[in-house]
């Protein structure tokens, strides 16, 4: 049974033997299960300039003892894991970041004061270009200074998660925070309940600002374009395999296979195959038949 959406009018034969590996790469494209999230330092009084946030460099044990709680301090150099487009070689986006895993996924975190501070750059774009480019950032505020998300110019954040401490751990035995959450419009409601992570709503923002229009539109361009690629491939490919020489070389995709791997098709290179069982038999036939009876054998090939 088709599904009733389902409008084509005809259905070709796929018989290239891969397809299924093809057809599975493009199913999990859009599986990712790992995350960046950006992290601004917001200090009691700075609320309308988005420069004075992003010059902040100076970490209080206050804002540590949060970041603490994210995940540890890693060194960037040599570092193996999800790097969430830092550079672990050369040292052009710090020497540090804060890191975690979390249920099987990887998470990075792009600390403002941990990236670049660029003298006489007031816009501090060494740190927005990677801020800026995340979907969801966290901003940490100290003091009563409220939170505009507008301070932030970003065309791909869609939502900002606030947090600020209420209670230190001398007052109650433990830290309590309070968090906030701000989004565009356009981006469905989703779970903020924090229970004992702030990583479930920083990962609840993330996949519903995918729903988003300027995202929602983007994956729909993006799988197009891959499912035309698809539908291509395993034409040209099941083609290939039914003997077509009319068709141009296929891409490099799996590389280019030499003659000795049968480039003609699977028809092709059964007859090729055939044949040369067919060779073997009679040299083995004649010789056996010469010894004994000192005659020749012919042998046509049709």
């Amino acid at each position: 049974m088709l599904c009733d959406r389902v409008t084509v009018s005809r259905f070709d034969v796929v018989s290239y033997l891969k397809a299924p590996d093809l057809i599975t790469s493009f199913d999990e494209h859009r599986v990712s299960p790992n995350f960046k999230f950006g992290v601004l330092y917001q200090k009691d009084g700075q609320v309308s300039l988005e420069e004075d946030i992003l010059s902040n460099n100076e970490e209080s044990e206050e804002f540590k003892e949060f970041l603490s709680i994210l995940g540890e301090t890693i060194q960037l150099q040599g570092f193996t894991g999800f790097r969430g487009g830092l550079d672990v070689c050369h040292g052009q986006t710090g020497s540090d970041a804060v890191y975690t895993s979390f249920h099987g996924r990887e998470i990075m975190f792009h600390v403002a004061t941990k990236l670049p501070f660029t003298d006489g750059d007031p816009q501090q774009l060494q740190r927005k270009r990677h801020i800026g480019n995340d979907i969801v950032a966290l901003v940490y505020q100290e003091g009563q200074t409220p939170f505009l998300s507008d301070v932030i110019k970003s065309h791909f954040l869609h939502c900002f998660v606030v947090v600020r401490r209420i209670q230190s751990a001398e007052e109650t035995g433990g830290c309590a925070y309070q968090v906030s959450v701000t989004a565009r419009e356009d981006v469905p409601p989703f779970d903020v309940t924090v229970a004992s992570q702030i990583l479930f709503p920083l990962i609840n923002a993330e996949i519903s600002c995918y729903k988003a229009e300027r995202f929602s539109k983007l994956e729909l361009r993006t799988r197009s374009s891959l499912l035309e690629s698809l539908h291509t491939e395993l034409s040209t490919r099941s083609q290939c395999m039914m003997g077509d020489t009319s068709l141009s070389a296929l891409s490099s995709s799996e590389g280019v296979r030499g003659a000795s791997e049968g480039s003609g098709g699977f028809i092709e290179n059964f007859k090729v195959n055939l044949l040369k069982i067919d060779i073997y038999l009679y040299k083995y036939v004649r010789e056996a038949m010469g010894r004994r009876q000192g005659q020749d054998w012919h042998w046509k090939q049709k």
